[in-house]
């Protein structure tokens, strides 16, 4: 059998990219996660060498410098990336939401100005709907734009954007008057330039400094205080206001792809620790891979780990061919998720005392894991998601 997490069908292009990547996690990040992460330190180094790869331009449309590439080759790049350090993925899956919902929404000027910036990684870009008080419940935003001559007056606080402290463009989810009757419609997206950095950035608006997290270290997670933050009105989001929602909810549908590929990348990583592992370990005067109970946890984590990369494949070819692929994006995510947590939890176990030292690499997956069944939406979220869409298809007709 050929190894696990292998995609049928790819293109010469998409196999060279691949294995370009795949060299680089190997050579560059799988050896300096470990130091890095218990440092808590940014991977300024690895983020060079992706802006080399090109990789912050991977999907952005050729016509504004970027390669051009679909959500699947996009996909399984940050599965591997994922499978080295996930907190690296992180750094680019805010920058390619942010980059794709201009691509798609952007104005003319908006899309001229933002992409070549965007495809060399000059411009980094973040996105924010959370709120202290809401998190899946977009529709309650409380963080307000009040209209003010040609400009916007924003007053708020926004919660859990990665990157926050590091980027330099945020797409930023408010709440602004347009008298309609459903809550959603009532949501603006605005492009907010800002300088990198923490504290009051510029006036009105003050990144507070990083949230220490139990996992996902490194990679920078913030909050985003706006005070009377004034934003010429051509930063709306497509020129128009009231259709933040609709365009937030596309950015999300593309990152739950990408979350999906963020767990199947920790399970591959989880799986390859614990095979070696088990055929290095010896009890009884075997090596443990040789005890049933062993061989038995190895074959369903493997088995896990394919169905998760398969389902993540085919909610990422539905996007690409222009297909709603909601329901399959939020199957995705669910059970890349649930199956990462298990696999990782499995890799755990086969290691034993040792998976508690921090000198072995499956303690810190042990600690990142968890953070994908939150992610761009729980797994709850995801269940509605995928009821509601079921009940939409296989509406009764009685």
């Amino acid at each position: 059998m050929a190894r696990l997490a292998q995609t049928a069908g790819l293109t010469e292009v998409q196999q060279e990219i691949l294995n370009t990547v795949r060299d680089f996690v190997n050579k560059e990040i799988i050896p300096h996660a470990q130091a890095l992460e218990h440092d808590d330190a940014y991977p300024a180094d690895i983020v060079e060498g992706m802006k080399e790869m090109g990789l912050f331009g991977l999907t952005i449309p050729e016509e504004f410098g970027g390669l051009g590439e679909s959500l699947l080759t996009y996909a399984l790049v940050v599965e591997q990336i994922a499978r080295g350090w996930m907190s690296v993925s992180g750094v680019i899956n805010t920058h390619f939401i942010v980059a794709h919902m201009i691509s798609r929404h952007g104005t003319d000027a908006q899309k001229a100005h933002y992409l070549p910036k965007m495809a060399t990684g000059e411009i980094r870009g973040s996105f924010s709907m959370s709120e202290p008080d809401l998190g899946s419940d977009v529709a309650a935003i409380k963080t307000r734009a009040r209209r003010d001559g040609d400009s916007y007056v924003i007053d708020g606080q926004k919660m859990w954007l990665t990157n926050g402290g590091t980027s330099n463009l945020t797409a930023v989810l408010v709440r602004t008057d347009e008298g309609a009757d459903k809550p959603h419609k009532n949501l603006t997206t605005f492009l907010v330039d800002k300088p990198v950095g923490y504290g009051e950035v510029t006036p009105g608006l003050t990144i507070p400094g990083k949230i220490a997290k139990m996992g996902y270290k490194g990679v920078d997670t913030t909050e985003m205080v706006f005070s009377g933050y004034e934003i010429a009105a051509d930063q709306v989001l497509g020129g128009v206001t009231g259709k933040g929602f609709a365009h937030m909810m596309d950015g999300v549908e593309v990152g739950r792809v990408n979350v999906a590929a963020r767990a199947c990348g920790i399970s591959i990583r989880a799986f390859e620790l614990a095979i070696e592992y088990a055929q290095q370990r010896k009890t009884f005067g075997h090596q443990i891979a040789d005890h049933q109970a062993i061989a038995f946890k190895l074959a369903e984590m493997a088995t896990k780990v394919e169905a998760a990369h398969l389902m993540m494949v085919n909610a990422a070819r539905l996007k690409d061919s222009g297909q709603r692929n909601d329901v399959e994006a939020g199957m995705a995510k669910l059970i890349a998720s649930e199956y990462c947590a298990e696999v990782t939890q499995e890799s755990f176990r086969i290691h034993g005392g040792y998976g508690y030292s921090k000198e072995y690499e499956i303690e810190r997956l042990m600690r990142e894991a968890p953070f994908l069944l939150i992610g761009e939406g729980t797994s709850e979220i995801q269940k509605t998601i995928i009821s509601r869409g079921l009940l939409r298809e296989y509406q009764s007709r009685g």
